[in-house]
């Protein structure tokens, strides 16, 4: 599948940087850049902030609702089972904290997790006498085999993983684990920071209990924006771990803040804790509308064009090792290889401009809708001895 947009365009539109400098940039997967229009918001917000009294609570709450449905869209979601959080960490202990786990519990991730995926459960098995198991590795990615298997232990209460591995790219079968844990009566708990904005998802037809994400990332936000995704069913009867003036019913009347009615909204809203940064969220609105206007699976058809062309070369060099899966629907926009001669492949990429990642002893490239054939053959010359 072809992507419906003109690439050239948005580049012109939105990048007119990549076009005005050398070199390439392919490292998505760790800050993704800001469109020109998020930019601009960002600008004049920045203008409006420096006189407060410009901008009416109202209009604050407008961009949080729609930040919430944006976000939404992007993954299958209602609006109403998405609150916006700073970041993925934000979303992973608001599932380790809020999710009723005892001590006995097991809970369930994969070796090679980023470890904003792991601290929150360690922290959780410590402080409930709960277990953490962290399956070993396959073939340097998740075991998808070993992870089904060990839902078939009934104190297993969690399985948490990433949509895509972030040192290897390897993407598990969301599908496929979502519907074995709610056969099993198991929270499945997803960091999709690596995939949300790259591939279309359907939180519902995967059976996510809990999904987080940054949007700093492949949603080409600000840092410090982000969501988490709370299925509507659990959303209703969770706790939140933290509550703070915008938690309750009727946050949003001022003149019933000092009633101190602590009602919990119907909502994943009552997980946003309190006064939320309205200026970068603008900005991200304006990131997240561009990824909406060009449609995820319009992105997904290009970035797999991308990263077949990387696949292909690496498979066609026997002196270099594809650490991603080369199978299409095991990747998103990540992918890693070792070169024979790691030290001196780095230090041409950097000579050529190319802008990257090494994780785990792999070079990371990571194109995005923005990127070229051209920007991909720059790093390929590169790569080549």
């Amino acid at each position: 599948m072809a992507p419906s947009y003109d690439v050239a365009a948005l580049r012109a539109a939105e990048f007119p940087w990549l076009d005005a400098e050398d070199g390439a940039y392919l490292n998505s997967a760790s800050t993704g850049p800001l469109p020109e229009r998020a930019v601009r918001t960002l600008e004049e917000w920045a203008q409006r902030r420096r006189r407060p009294q410009t901008v009416m609570f109202d209009e604050q709450f407008e961009i949080l609702r729609t930040a919430r449905e944006q976000c939404a869209a992007l993954i299958g979601a209602d609006a109403s089972e998405v609150a916006i959080a700073g970041n993925t960490s934000v979303g992973v202990n608001l599932a380790a904290r809020a999710l009723p786990i005892r001590s006995g519990d097991v809970i369930v991730t994969s070796e090679g997790e980023f470890p904003a995926n792991v601290y929150p459960w360690m922290l959780l098995a410590e402080s409930v006498g709960a277990e953490l198991r962290l399956l070993p590795r396959r073939d340097d990615g998740p075991d998808e085999e070993a992870l089904m298997d060990s839902l078939d232990d009934p104190r297993v209460r969690v399985l948490a993983v990433s949509w895509v591995a972030f040192g290897t790219g390897h993407r598990v079968d969301l599908a496929r684990l979502g519907a074995a844990c709610r056969e099993r009566d198991i929270y499945f708990v997803v960091d999709a920071i690596q995939g949300v904005g790259v591939l279309p998802l359907d939180v519902h037809a995967c059976s996510i209990d809990i999904l987080a994400s940054g949007s700093q990332k492949w949603l080409l936000s600000p840092w410090g924006t982000g969501f988490s995704y709370v299925r509507q069913e659990l959303a209703e009867r969770l706790t939140p771990p933290a509550a703070g003036w915008l938690s309750v019913e009727g946050a949003e009347d001022f003149s019933r803040l000092t009633h101190y009615e602590m009602t919990w909204p119907p909502r994943a809203a009552r997980f946003e804790v309190g006064t939320l940064p309205y200026e970068i969220l603008a900005s991200m609105n304006s990131s997240l509308s561009l990824l909406l206007e060009l449609g995820t699976a319009s992105i997904g058809a290009h970035v797999q064009m991308l990263t077949e062309r990387i696949v292909s070369w690496a498979e066609a060099n026997p002196e270099v090792r594809l650490v991603t899966p080369s199978d299409p629907s095991r990747r998103a926009g990540i992918v890693s290889l070792v070169p024979a001669d790691a030290k001196s492949a780095v230090a041409r990429l950097n000579a050529a401009q190319v802008v990257f990642s090494t994780r785990e002893g792999a070079v990371r490239l990571a194109p995005h809708c923005f990127n070229t054939i051209q920007d991909v053959d720059l790093a390929l010359a590169a790569l080549t001895p």
